[in-house]
Order: structure tokens, then sequence, then C-alpha cells
């Protein structure tokens, strides 16, 4: 009882271990998260359209609640930018931005997610992330980047604009151009500037003037704050929001408040499929930072679990005024640089962001909108990567289509049909692989019990014996392929009289492939030529035998490929070498 609790709440695991250590380690790395997240979480609830607190309230409950269920001791849970622009463009088919309606949807748009993401954690389903290829993750990323970007140009400019395509962005943008306020514009661009110097130059440079890395790093990482202080101070002083430079405005001086999604029947159909996008997306870019911080202390994730503790964050936003979370990449790489020991430095973190909520929210009234969009920019763009394309081209022509629609699809129609189609492309990509089975005649290596392709290699074959090594497990989308390829190869006149399939690297013989080796056996059969199995695994095999069909196999099964050759090959014929 107790072990199965431990399961669904790691907290009562890594928590009887906790030390003086770990708490010193865990709140340094909160304050400097801390400092990160304000104006990270104001930057992308204005990506998400809705008012800058809800940044802020949707990165204090799923942090502690991940904290609870998750099990990574690193990953930084909380508004990210690809699910901020994911959430605008879901909510925005539904409801106007800056109404009622609006924050309502992105509310239940968080309660949906976090509910299906709990879900798939409980029926342990967290395999199905998998379905979801690298290069199509790699490209649609790379296209939210760059509409991320794009959609921030407005707020640098100081203009209206809108779309939720790349052409729409670009064109809205050129036809507001004559109204740019270029206040606004040395603030976005000296801004942005700013940052992506502070990215690279700040660090060598306070190195150079004496302070040690850790003050270097966190200094560094301070440096969108500078950007904050700086511009808000100019803006307050020289009075710029009267001369037409866009602000934050008040944000509420509170904790986040109790909140209730809506559960309208016609809400929920029109989120359900935005809700499972998004929850797959945030899925499996979560469990991928997780994992790879995990790998360098050896630590272990488990995907079930983090999808539980995932949805639970994003249950918490959904009744505290947040909106669709996850694990963010950027946050927690600092979480794990700034040396976070448990899962309690998201908790600490969670509470400076209540007393920066209590407290500090006065402060950014006169913050410039376009210091956040500068602040979008220069963390999406760290997204943005084509070296994809070029990778993919050099080694997979499949996956190269797949990343060049994904892209294509992304930035020409929009962030939904764009993951959609990443989605379906990377199943019909698993399905075009495994529909074409590698299936490699082979022959005995001389001297060895060895048996490699004659294409290949050097090898013995007999032209009465025709062996094929299945190379992929037998399903439905494959089961036919194998049985055509079988046909094609005894049409050709020639001599055989055994044909054994090597299913050394066979997992799996699903009712289909089934089907279609009794196929195989019945042809082979009514020709006079024997069928023989080797190499066949204890799970395959334990399978067959609950069928019919060992009893009607006309061959034999075979410990290994050398006993089938030994058994069926012709004593009196000298055998041949393979050109």
């Amino acid at each position: 009882m107790i072990d199965q609790l431990r399961r669904y709440l790691p907290v009562l695991e890594w928590g009887r271990h906790y030390d003086r250590d770990d708490f010193s380690n865990d709140m340094i790395a909160a304050v400097i998260v801390t400092i990160m997240l304000i104006p990270q979480s104001l930057a992308y609830a204005l990506l998400a359209g809705l008012p800058p607190e809800a940044g802020i309230y949707a990165s204090i409950a799923p942090i502690i609640l991940y904290a609870i269920f998750g099990t990574s001791r690193a990953l930084a849970v909380g508004p990210v930018a690809v699910v901020s622009l994911l959430t605008a463009s879901a909510i925005g088919q539904v409801a106007e931005q800056g109404t009622a309606g609006y924050a309502i949807a992105a509310l239940t748009l968080a309660f949906m997610s976090g509910a299906f993401l709990v879900a798939l954690g409980v029926l342990r389903l967290g395999f199905l992330a998998n379905f979801l290829s690298h290069p199509v993750i790699a490209g649609f990323i790379t296209a939210s980047g760059i509409l991320i970007a794009a959609s921030q140009f407005r707020h640098i400019l100081g203009v209206e604009s809108h779309g939720h395509t790349l052409p729409e962005i670009l064109s809205s943008l050129f036809a507001h151009l004559d109204q740019t306020n270029w206040i606004t514009l040395v603030i976005g661009v000296l801004a942005t500037s700013f940052l992506f110097w502070v990215r690279k130059g700040l660090k060598p440079l306070l190195r150079r003037a004496g302070l040690s890395p850790r003050m270097a790093d966190i200094a560094t990482k301070a440096g969108p704050v500078a950007a904050v202080v700086s511009t808000t101070l100019a803006v307050w002083i020289f009075g710029l929001a009267d001369k037409g430079v866009a602000i934050v405005g008040e944000v509420p001086q509170s904790l986040p408040p109790l909140t209730m999604p809506g559960f309208s029947p016609e809400l929920i159909s029109q989120l359900m499929v935005p809700a499972i996008l998004i929850s797959i997306i945030g899925f499996v870019e979560s469990i991928s930072v997780a994992q790879t911080l995990a790998a360098k202390k050896r630590q272990r994730i488990d995907p079930d679990q983090e999808l539980i503790g995932l949805g639970a964050a994003n249950l918490g936003a959904a009744f505290t005024g947040g909106y669709p979370v996850t694990g963010g990449f950027a946050r927690s790489v600092v979480n794990f640089d700034a040396g976070a020991a448990t899962p309690a430095a998201g908790a600490f973190t969670a509470v400076g962001l209540a007393i920066a909520a209590l407290a500090l929210t006065p402060l950014v009234f006169f913050l410039p909108k376009a210091t956040l969009a500068a602040t979008i920019i220069v963390a999406v763009l760290s997204l943005v990567d084509f070296s994809i394309v070029a990778k993919t081209w050099g080694y997979a022509k499949a996956d190269f289509v797949a990343v060049i629609a994904t892209i294509g699809l992304t930035l020409g129609m929009g962030v939904e049909i764009g993951v959609a189609t990443g989605v379906i492309i990377s199943v019909l990509l698993h399905l075009y692989k495994t529909s074409k089975p590698h299936v490699a005649e082979v022959g005995l290596v001389p001297g060895t019990q060895h048996f490699r392709n004659i294409n290949r290699h050097d090898v013995e074959t007999d032209p009465s014996v025709l062996t094929l090594r299945v190379d992929e497990s037998l399903y439905f989308v494959n089961a036919r392929f194998l049985e055509d390829l079988v046909q094609s190869r005894i049409s050709e006149g020639c001599e055989i009289k055994h044909v054994i399939l090597m299913f050394s690297a066979v997992n799996e013989v699903d009712f289909s492939a089934l089907e279609s080796l009794e196929a195989i056996n019945r042809r082979l059969k009514d020709l006079g030529i024997g069928l023989h199995l080797s190499e066949v695994k204890g799970p395959v095999m334990d399978k067959l035998i609950s069928s019919h069909f060992l009893t009607d196999l006309n061959g034999r099964f075979f410990l290994s490929q050398y006993d089938a050759w030994q058994a069926l090959k012709p004593r009196h014929e000298t055998p041949r070498a393979a050109e």
C-alpha cells in the first residue's frame, strides 16, 4: 500500500531524505528561477492573449502540484512559448480576446488538458507520445518559433495587427506600418538587442571583471529583469505612456483566485481537439527535457507518472486563474544549473512568485509591452533550428518531407493544422517504414555458424534452400508484404525445395500476420516446398503454439539457423559461393 502510494506521490520518496543541503540548494535555485520567471510569465500571458497576471497565476499552483506528483527533480513547470501560442490559437476561435469568455475558455482548456494527461498517466499510456517523431517535433517547434516571433513585431512597432498564419501576420504588419510608434520601436529594438547581448556577452564580461562563475551566471539569468526595470523607469520618468507607448497597466495585487472552468457541451466540443494536441505537444516537450536533465545525474523519470504530474499542474492552473502549462526547457535548464536538488525548488519558486503577485505587481504598471515582446522574441528564436532540414535531407528523405510539410503547414495554415499534420505524418511515417520491412536473403559465412545478407557478404548458398531473414515484427500493415515477397521469389523458376523464415528480429506476430503465414504455408505446400522457421523468440513461439499454425506447418521449427541449414541442405550437392 505504501509503495503504491509512493508511486503516485513521489514527494513521499524524496521527502524522506530531504536535508539542510538540499534545502540550501533548492532555495538558491528558486531565487534564480523566480527572477527569471517574473518577466517570462508576464510575457507568455501576453502571447496567449490573456491579462499579464494570468502568467504569474499559471506559475504558482501548477509548480506546487508538480512538485508533489512529478518525478523530475529539475523540471520547472509553467507557461511556455509554444503552448501559449497554441492556447491563443485555440481559444481565439471560440471567444474574443479580452472578454470573460476568453478567460473561461483558457481555464477550460487547462482543465481538459489536465484531465486528458491524468487519464493517460493512470492508464499508463505514456508510450503514445513516441508516435511523434523527432523530426516532426523539431519542424513544428521551428515553425512555431517563427510564428511567435512574427506575432510579437506588432508590439515592437506599436501597431495593431492580427493573423494566425505567417502570411496573415506579415500582411497585417505591412498594412499598418505607417502607424508605427517610433518611441515604441526604439524601446523594442533596444530591449531586443540588449537581451541578445546578455545571452552571449554579459557573462564573459562579468567574469573578466572578477565575478565568480556562480554570480556571473545569476547576473546573466537576471538580464531580462534589467531590461524590464530600465524600460519601465524610462516610460514612467518621461511619461512615454502619454505618447502612445503601450504599457501593461494595472495588474491585480493578489494571490491566484479560485476560478471555475466552463463545462458547457458546446465549449468542450470546440476545445477537445486543441486540448489533446496541447497535451501531446506539452508532454513531449516536458518529458524530453526531464529525461535529458535526469540522465546527467543518473536519475530516473517515470513517463506515466510525469503524465499525472503535468495533468495535476494543468488542473491546478484551471482552478487558479491560469491556462495550460508544461515543463519549460529554458527555465528547467536554469533550475538544473542553479543546483536544484529536489522538486521542492519548484515549490519555493511558487512562494517567490506568490510574494511577487502580492507585493511587486504595482511596479510593472509602466512596463512597456514592447519589452515583453522582446523577451518572447529572444526566447523563441533559440527554438528555431533549420539544421534539421539539412540533416534529414542527407539522412532520410521521408523524414525530410515530413519536416518540410510540418514547417510549411504550420507557417501557412496555423499551429493547430501544423501540429495535427505533424501527428498524422508521424503515424504515417511509422506505418510507411514498417509496411515494407527489411527482408534479406542470407547465406552461411564460410567457416562460421553466422548468416549474412547475400548482397553484402561472400556467403555459401544452396539453390534448393531459400533463407529469408525478417528484420521487423509482423503485423497487419506489413504482413501482406512478406506474403508477396515469398510468392515472387518462388515464382522465379528456381530449384527451391525449402523456404526458411529466420525470425531472429521478429518480436511480434499479430493475427493478420498469422493468417499471412498460414497463406504462405498453404501455397508452398501445394508446390511441394517446405516452410520452416528458425530462431523464433519465446513470446512469438507462445503465440504460434496457441494457434493451429504448428499443426498445419509444412516444415519444422529450428532453434538456430545453422541447425536448419545443416538439416535441410542436400548432402550430395556442393555449395556455391554467392556472387
